[in-house]
């Protein structure tokens, strides 16, 4: 089942500087990204993209849980993505 709806900003106040913030922009382009990919399976540009930005994405969650467990706990429920492996 694909989620067709974008997540809503979390608070208006909130800073747009925060770890927070930029993961929630960044999940909303990741999903915006495999709906426009499962379209276009040859989109290798739109793929490229997509993997630059779960890098980035994925860097900002490891600082998140080193930063503040507690915080990063609230975010990977709120957005619905899987918590990291752990080596």
């Amino acid at each position: 089942m694909v989620k067709n709806s974008f997540i809503p900003v979390i608070s208006q106040e909130e800073n747009k500087g925060s770890v927070e913030f930029q993961i929630l922009s960044f999940t909303n382009k990741i999903r915006r990204l495999t709906l426009h990919l499962e379209l276009h399976r040859k989109d290798y540009l739109s793929q490229r993209g997509l993997r630059k930005i779960l890098g980035k994405r994925q860097r900002l969650l490891a600082y998140l849980s080193k930063k503040n467990r507690v915080r990063y706990k609230e975010l990977i429920s709120q957005l619905d993505i899987r918590e990291r492996k752990t080596r």
